[in-house]
């Protein structure tokens, strides 16, 4: 099962690396600084949006830098768009053994480009998204 998900997650990393220059509407990336299963490190990930109405689904895969290590994290982030002001949602990040669920918060500051952030039992992070 591990396999599968990362498997999965590499996939749609590789996929979001080589078609966001060509084509960035719903495709975006993001690198934040986290602490995630007792390890401070960054990751490095890219993702797809689909939104209807304020709301997106954005699955994303990527990588996990800590202490010379690599590891890849798969997510899942819905959200909603306050207009003319924040992102907020939730989100689960698939990594290790365990999936870790996350409140995430986004403010633009620029188009296409925000700063973010997110919470849970376990797992913090801060960083930036470019293109969703």
């Amino acid at each position: 099962m591990k396999q599968r998900i990362a498997a999965a997650c590499a996939a749609a990393l590789l996929l979001g690396l080589v078609v966001a220059p060509a084509q960035a509407e719903g495709l975006g990336a993001e690198g934040n600084y986290v602490r995630a299963n007792g390890n401070w490190g960054a990751e490095l990930g890219a993702g797809y949006s689909l939104g209807f109405a304020g709301f997106s689904l954005t699955p994303g895969a990527g990588l996990y830098f800590r202490d010379g290590d690599t590891a890849l994290y798969g997510r899942i982030e819905a959200t909603y768009q306050v207009p003319a002001s924040l992102r907020i949602g939730l989100g689960l990040r698939l990594s290790g053994d365990d999936p870790r669920p996350y409140a995430t918060v986004a403010m633009p500051l620029l188009p296409k480009v925000a700063i973010k952030g997110n919470v849970g039992p376990k797992y913090v992070g801060a960083g930036l998204t470019i293109g969703y």
